[in-house]
C-alpha cells in the first residue's frame, strides 16, 4: 500500500517556525505547491535570527536586518500571502504564555485551515544531530496555541475571535505519516533557500545538492521523485 499523499491544498495555511530560514528548509516545497494551487499561505517567524552566524565579528543587529530582508525575498519566491517576525532573541525562545498569546493572535487573525510547524517530540536524529532548543519550543507553543487556546474564548480573550484549526502538519518528524509531492516545486524550494545568503555563503552549491537528496529520500518513501514528509494531526468538527 502506497503512503498517503496530501493531494488537496488547504484554503489557508499558517507555518510557524523559529528562525528565518526554517520554513524553507522544513517545508518550502509544500508551501510553494500549496500557494501555486491557490492557497493563502502565511509564515510566522518567532526570532530575529541575530545569532545565526559563527563569525565573532558579525554584529547581531546588522545580521538580523540582513536576515529580515532575506525572509522577504524568500517569501516572494515561495509565493506567500504574508510573513511576519515576532523578533524574540535567538536561543531565548520558550513556550511561555506570552509566546502562545502571540501565536494565538496570529491564528485568530489569519484563520488558517492548516498549521505547519516543527515536531517538538523529534529530538535525536541519529548520533550526530539533536533538535535545536528553539525548534522544540516553537513546536510545543504552536500545538498549545492550536488546542485548546485558539478555539477557546476563555484563552486570551483579547486576541480576536476564536478559530478552530482543522489540521496540523508536523515537519522534521521521526514519525511521518503523510507526504506532499514537491516534484513541481523542488526548484522553488531550492531558490527560496538560496535567498538566505547569510546562512549559505560558499556552501550554496553543496547545500542545493543536499536539499535535493533529502527530498529524494522522502520521495522514495512516498513513491514520487521529490517529497516532504509530515506527521499529520486532524481535528474533527
Amino acid at each position: 500500500m502506497s503512503p498517503p499523499l496530501v493531494e488537496t491544498a488547504p484554503a489557508c495555511v499558517l507555518a510557524v517556525y523559529a528562525h528565518p530560514d526554517d520554513p524553507e528548509i522544513a517545508c518550502g516545497g509544500t508551501l510553494a505547491r500549496w500557494a501555486r494551487a491557490g492557497a493563502e499561505v502565511h509564515v510566522l517567524l518567532c526570532t530575529r535570527g541575530e545569532k545565526g552566524s559563527v563569525d565573532p565579528k558579525v554584529k547581531g543587529g546588522e545580521l538580523a536586518r540582513r536576515r529580515a530582508a532575506e525572509v522577504a525575498e524568500a517569501a516572494t519566491v515561495l509565493g506567500l500571502a504574508g510573513h511576519e517576525q515576532l523578533r524574540i532573541a535567538d536561543g531565548e525562545l520558550d513556550n511561555t504564555s506570552e509566546l502562545r498569546r502571540q501565536i494565538v493572535t496570529t491564528i485568530r487573525r489569519v484563520r488558517p485551515e492548516a498549521i505547519v510547524c516543527p515536531d517538538p517530540t523529534a529530538v535525536f536524529f541519529g548520533n550526530r544531530y539533536f533538535n535545536h532548543h528553539d525548534h522544540r519550543e516553537v513546536g510545543w507553543a504552536t500545538l498549545d496555541a492550536v488546542a485548546p487556546a485558539a478555539s477557546n474564548p476563555h484563552y486570551f480573550p483579547n486576541a480576536g475571535p476564536v478559530h478552530r484549526v482543522s489540521t496540523v502538519y508536523l515537519s522534521a518528524t521521526l514519525e511521518p505519516d503523510a507526504w506532499v509531492d514537491i516534484g513541481e516545486t523542488i526548484d522553488v524550494k531550492v531558490d527560496a533557500l538560496a535567498c538566505h545568503k547569510t546562512q549559505l555563503d560558499d556552501a550554496s552549491e553543496w547545500f542545493r545538492g543536499f536539499v535535493r537528496e533529502r527530498a529524494e529520500e522522502a520521495g522514495r518513501t512516498a513513491g514520487v521523485t521529490y517529497a516532504e514528509g509530515f506527521r499529520r494531526l486532524t481535528f474533527d468538527g
